[in-house]
């Protein structure tokens, strides 16, 4: 069993902890506690709350000690439980009109680990990988962006843990969807791709931060200037492509400043607002495949 809640349904006239929440007529309050196998809260676990035709009723994520409330109209419900590195479960509850219904305590099981890629050399493939980034247009809209060139190599060690990734992306293969924009970035007010063509990024420090969760620490060079980067990275799992070959895939998200590596133009507009933000979110979709 995925998990289990422990304790009955009940409700119960508003009183004790929820004495103060103020529920509208016809209305009722739902709470339950999320805990692990050893009976720790799960914080910022997800749950959403659906009626009997699947709409969306309320949604949200547990306080440190693993407490969700939530006030709903009266009726029958079912609640989807889910956080990184747990089974997720489902469960069901009734709220009666000016009650307190309370699902007690959920257990929520480890998720088994996803079978990591055997160890030898694979190579990122472009045709199913990506590499983004969003930034920040005068302190108001975000601009997304991809770079459109890059190649990666992976070589996984006996131990995940002993593994080595390199990455080389080409700058001028910068791509907002404005030609304008794009000019712009490759000159030398930004990316100076002219005396800078790529962008590498080398790391064999990978560090296990529980289920699929992992730490891709290494240097990245950008701009004529290498600083220490980590990807938070989620490893998605293996697969089969339409030949039958294997594949891993995983998502990475990392944050740069550009002053760390010296992309410090700044036009500033009649009120003092840079035009590019002062940091940018790169996120990376890749799969890889053995190389050869």
């Amino acid at each position: 069993m995925l998990g289990r809640w422990l304790g009955n349904r009940r409700n119960a006239r508003r009183g004790g902890p929820l004495s103060a929440m103020t529920v509208p007529p016809s209305a009722g309050a739902l709470s339950c506690r999320v805990l692990d196998v050893v009976n720790e809260p799960v914080g910022r676990a997800e749950l959403t709350v659906t009626d009997p035709a699947g709409r969306v009723v309320v949604s949200g994520g547990t306080d440190p000690y693993g407490q969700f409330v939530a006030t709903v109209p009266a009726g029958e419900y079912r609640m989807a439980v889910a956080a990184e590195g747990y089974t997720p479960y489902r469960g069901s509850a009734t709220v009666g009109e000016g009650a307190h219904a309370s699902v007690g305590d959920v257990l929520l099981q480890p998720a088994p680990p996803q079978p990591l890629p055997v160890a030898g050399d694979w190579t990122v493939e472009p045709a199913h990988s990506s590499i983004g980034f969003t930034a920040r247009h005068i302190g108001m809209a975000r601009i997304h962006g991809r770079f459109n060139t890059f190649a990666g190599a992976l070589r996984i060690g006996e131990r995940m843990e002993e593994s080595a990734l390199h990455v080389v992306i080409d700058a001028a293969s910068i791509d907002t969807n404005v030609r304008m924009r794009d000019d712009h970035l490759r000159s030398a007010d930004f990316l100076d791709v002219e005396r800078f063509p790529t962008l590498e990024f080398y790391s064999d420090r990978f560090a296990h931060r529980g289920g699929n969760r992992w730490n891709v620490t290494g240097a990245l060079s950008l701009h004529g200037v290498t600083r220490t980067v980590t990807l938070d990275t989620e490893y998605l799992g293996l697969g089969n492509g339409m030949e039958g070959e294997p594949r891993a895939a995983c998502r990475a998200v990392t944050e740069l400043h550009r002053d760390d590596f010296t992309i410090t133009w700044q036009t500033m507009l009649a009120r003092g607002i840079a035009v590019v933000g002062p940091s940018i979110e790169i996120t990376l979709d890749i799969q890889i495949v053995p190389k050869g």
